[in-house]
Order: C-alpha cells, then structure tokens, then sequence
C-alpha cells in the first residue's frame, strides 16, 4: 500500500541547527500541549527550535528550551515564553523511546513544529551527535551538490 503524504501540513518552524548537529536516525510525530496564547504565537510563526530538546521523565515526554514568544494581544495571563511542555504520545511509543535513548549518545530532538488537520503538531528525531569532522564532511557534501547543480545550470 502507497502512503498518501498529506499536503494540508502547514509548516510554523524548523530546526536547521539539529540537521547541522546530529545524525537523524528515526523520527516521530508527537502532539503538544499548549495553551490558547501558545497557539496563537505558534500560528504567527513566533516560536525557535533551535536549543530545544524532549526528554523522558516518570514514563511522560516533555519538551523543554522551547521559545514560543508571547502573543502580542495576550493580556496578564500570557504564557511563559520558556515554559516546559507536555508532549502527547502514546504509552507505547515512549517505552520504546525510553529504550533507544537509554543507548549511549542518543538524544530526542524536535526537527519541525507543523499544523496538520486543525492539530500543531512536533516532529521528533531520534539522534546522535555530530563529531567535528562528521560536520565538516557534511558541509562539503553539500557545498559539492551545490556546485553541481550551479554546472548543470550554466551548461542549460
């Protein structure tokens, strides 16, 4: 069976610092709870990514370092901009990332934030950091693609 991709996804932020840092072994969609000022924030695409990572405590998944800034017409209760969040995954799938991140070196990092079927939602890859030399060859990878694709152009 063909796995239809959906293309009602809207996408708020993504964390191009993790793909920098890590190697990205598995990934995986998980809800977040917010509260009404977070959301609105979150549509307005004010929130970074970029030091955030999820962690695994007393069998539940929270994201913490998560910058989702204040909604500009939120009045006294607006939200903490750093406040910890609930992540809404199934039972079973957090005992399995308990194990995986058990493992040495593997971390929960969150990759992307979307809004799928009226639900925002957060992407989470399963990694493993980067050694120095591991971003170097990356970033010469991607700067030979680069030089290809720019060859290809010119000769057209």
């Amino acid at each position: 069976m063909s796995e239809k991709r959906d293309t009602s996804e809207r996408l708020f932020a993504t964390n191009k610092k993790a793909f920098h840092d890590y190697f990205i072994l598995d990934r995986l969609e998980a809800g977040i709870a917010l509260l009404g000022t977070e959301v609105k924030s979150i549509r307005g695409s004010r929130l970074n990514l970029r030091d955030s990572y999820a962690l695994i405590r007393k069998g539940e998944a929270f994201l913490l370092n998560c910058h989702i800034s204040p909604y500009s017409h939120g009045n006294r209760q607006n939200h903490d901009p750093l406040r910890v969040r609930k992540l809404l995954l199934h039972r079973k799938e957090i005992r399995k990332l308990i194990g995986r991140t058990q493992e040495r070196g593997l971390t929960l990092v969150p990759l992307r934030v979307y809004l799928r079927r009226g639900r925002i939602k957060v992407e989470l890859g399963l990694a493993r950091g980067k050694k120095l030399h591991d971003k170097r060859e990356t970033e010469r990878r991607k700067e030979m693609d680069r030089e290809a694709r720019a060859a290809v152009k010119r000769h057209r």
